[in-house]
């Protein structure tokens, strides 16, 4: 915004021109007048992120069943998130392609973006993964069973949908993409790059031939009420202004209990992708431990339930990245 002002002798009157580029620099406006010994001032008001209602979307995933691809669950659960970015009034892309996994099994990939402003050329990426792992392989007692995936999928899922509420007044300059990625979790860990397929194609394949998005986050188990998000190591490989501001931004309002800034180890998640295939910093906001497996104790068990998930966790989530986005 530039404004151009000019004192005129008693008797004239006073213009105050302004011009506002659109995000295709096309669009102008015209701004009110202001008293001439004044100073234009700017409140930015960042809507408050609901927990509560972040939660009641995790419910109704869980409500689905295991989201596991193939399954009737994940059809409908789909059918879900694209109706509610609809009701947003999100332009709603689906990629679809059956893939064959590591295992020789076919699934049809399904990939859903809602893209936010699609003219604006400055746009940030915001991502989660929407299905869930196909058994409880970390259960000690039932590695067979299926799994919630309450906080492992859903609350990312949650989180971004919320935030879909509250874009209309973002900057003017800035789209958003909210993508779900689809086979996240159908992998082995002994098999390379069998995790992420969602990702890989996405990166490989963008919604929009040329995409390019300046930045990036990723929301991996965001949802616990012990949660501990640290500075996930390819998060600091590829993106290290940007880790480091996004959890400074936390601490400023207030969350520094959950984002600890501190180092740990790098993970191998659709984040991952993003970076090395598409070239976009993208930083893993995910919940990592110093013990066991690195991971939450109920990550790939049966214990992913929705009685881990926190509105107050989700909150904090949600809070900094409306934080961001209003005030980039």
């Amino acid at each position: 915004m530039v404004t151009l002002s000019r004192k005129v002798r008693l008797g004239v009157l006073s213009f105050l021109m302004l011009v506002l580029g659109s995000c295709d620099q096309n669009s102008k406006e015209k701004a009110s007048e202001q008293p001439m010994d004044s100073q234009p001032t700017s409140t930015i008001v960042v809507p408050r992120f609901d927990g509560d209602s972040a939660l009641a979307m995790v419910r109704v995933q869980v409500g689905f069943g295991p989201r596991i691809p193939g399954s009737s669950a994940h059809r409908r659960c789909g059918d879900w998130v694209m109706a509610a970015l609809q009701e947003r009034g999100l332009q709603v892309v689906e990629q679809k392609e059956s893939l064959t996994m590591h295992d020789g099994k076919v699934f049809e990939l399904r990939n859903i973006v809602g893209v936010f402003r699609p003219q604006c050329t400055k746009r940030l990426v915001l991502a989660a993964h929407w299905d869930t792992r196909p058994a409880a392989d970390m259960d000690s007692e039932n590695p067979k069973a299926r799994m919630d995936g309450a906080n492992d999928g859903a609350s990312g899922v949650a989180v971004l949908l919320e935030l879909g509420r509250h874009l209309d007044s973002i900057p003017a300059d800035l789209g958003v993409d909210l993508v779900f990625f689809d086979l996240e979790d159908y992998g082995a860990p002994d098999v390379a790059d069998s995790y992420g397929i969602g990702s890989q194609y996405w990166s490989r394949r963008p919604h929009v031939v040329g995409y390019r998005a300046q930045r990036g986050v990723l929301l991996d188990m965001v949802g616990a009420a012990d949660a501990r998000f640290c500075w996930e190591g390819h998060s600091l490989q590829f993106a290290p202004d940007w880790t480091r501001a996004l959890w400074q931004r936390a601490a400023a309002l207030g969350y520094g209990d959950l984002f600890v800034p501190v180092p740990c180890q790098p993970v191998t998640d659709d984040h991952y992708y993003v970076n090395t295939l598409a070239g976009i910093p993208m930083v893993d906001i995910i919940d990592l431990r110093s013990e066991g497996t690195g991971f939450p104790p109920h990550w790939h068990t049966t214990q992913d339930r929705i009685e881990v998930i926190s509105p107050r966790t989700m909150a904090a989530v949600g809070q900094t990245l409306l934080d961001i986005l209003y005030r980039p």
